[in-house]
């Protein structure tokens, strides 16, 4: 079964997520980003630039997906969340995820007005491994196998 835990343990030890929106026209865009910030329960949180497209995108449409893999010399796993984006501007979530050297990218520091956080929340999910792919929600913490 797939829980909360597993998959924040997951995520951390991946290097790169790959977040998901949807444009204007209705079409996905797949972008590799690093990994979360911070992860509490199902929510996961990144830094980024209020101008960037991506933030555009979220703040039109929040649908999103998020996506983690891990492919090592036998086995390959890979598992993606689906539910809501929210650009955030809130100051304490903005300092909490703030960096030393993030100035290379925000000028104006933590209160700088392109600076935002996105801050994921799934609701369900697919994990595929040893070939074998499961669907799960994330607000039971129940899954359903599917071949």
């Amino acid at each position: 079964m797939i829980t909360k835990e597993y998959i924040k343990e997951f995520a951390l030890k991946q290097k790169t997520a790959f977040i998901g929106s949807v444009d204007e026209d209705g079409f996905p865009n797949i972008k590799a980003v690093f990994a979360p910030q911070k992860i509490e329960g199902n929510c996961f949180y990144f830094s980024c630039n209020t101008s960037a497209m991506r933030s555009q995108q979220y703040m039109k449409n929040p649908k999103a997906c998020l996506y983690f893999y891990h492919r090592g010399r036998f086995r390959y796993e890979g598992i993606m969340l689906v539910g809501l984006m929210e650009v955030s501007q809130d100051m304490e979530l903005k300092k909490a995820l703030w960096q030393e050297g993030d100035t290379a990218y925000y000028k104006e520091g933590v209160s700088d007005p392109d600076y935002c956080v996105l801050k994921f929340t799934a609701q369900r999910g697919r994990r595929y491994c040893d070939l074998h792919s499961e669907n799960f929600t994330l607000d039971t913490d129940s899954t359903e196998t599917e071949g």
